[in-house]
């Protein structure tokens, strides 16, 4: 069987327009840094109120994300509105981790509450999937596809409406100072789900990502959670990226 390239990050949303929302500044700066990065939206996010069907929806993922210089984009078949974890929903993003195999997976990070479930149900699914991508024994459900172990798996927050950060092994902010402008570009792509009116949303995810940059001494980051506890090989270069020095480390 022949596989495309792999990928070294894949990140997971419910809808075109989440992973671009949430963590878009990161992807840029990975894609920047010569990381190979994916995008996976779970379902076309259609029927919405102002965009007139998949078609321009899909354009619109399209072009965010040649916005942000992510290598592929791909977008499952599973209903929104509708979208349930369940075997089936596992099984088919599973696939795509095992042809793709990406060493990080980036997914949604709990509930978001008065916006969709979708999100939810996106975490629970990106979870299993991860799992699944590992199993053994399951090639009847796999289409030959070779099994793969990710190695690291990082949630992100995509609820705007609380000040409470989701539980996990380790909190971090990654720098998009250089990105920020890239990220708002590729959520304006979205023009069915972003005209004038809601402006303020772009305001919301500047402001916030403004915060979380100047808790971290950037003009602008990206918050994420990993998975399992943080290891740390190097504490001053970790808690100080830009340390030099002199002395001979033996």
């Amino acid at each position: 069987m022949q596989l495309p390239e792999s990928l070294d990050v894949i990140a997971v949303g419910a809808h075109p327009d989440d992973v671009e929302i949430a963590c878009g500044g990161t992807l840029a700066r990975l894609v920047q840094q010569g990381y190979r990065v994916g995008i996976v939206d779970l379902t076309d996010g259609e029927p919405t109120p102002e965009s007139p069907g998949p078609e321009v929806r899909l354009q619109e993922a399209a072009r965010a994300a040649e916005i942000l210089g992510v290598h592929v984009r791909e977008t499952l078949d599973l209903p929104n509105r509708r979208l349930f974890d369940s075997f089936e929903s596992r099984v088919a993003l599973a696939r795509v981790f095992r042809r793709y195999r990406p060493s990080i997976v980036l997914g949604i990070a709990q509930k978001t509450p008065l916006a969709s479930p979708d999100h939810w149900q996106a975490m629970q699914i990106t979870d299993a999937a991860v799992f699944y991508a590992r199993l053994t024994k399951w090639d009847e459900f796999f289409d030959g596809l070779p099994v793969h172990t990710i190695s690291k798996q990082v949630w992100y927050p995509l609820g705007f409406q609380s000040l409470s950060v989701p539980e996990g092994g380790g909190r971090f902010v990654v720098d998009i100072s250089a990105t920020l402008e890239t990220k708002l570009a590729a959520i304006r792509a979205y023009r069915t789900q972003f005209p004038p009116h809601k402006e303020r949303v772009f305001r919301l995810v500047e402001s916030q990502n403004r915060l979380f940059g100047t808790s971290a001494g950037f003009e602008a980051g990206e918050l994420f959670i990993n998975a399992t506890t943080l290891g740390v090989y190097d504490l001053v270069r970790t808690v100080l990226p830009g340390f030099e020095t002199n002395r001979l480390i033996q």
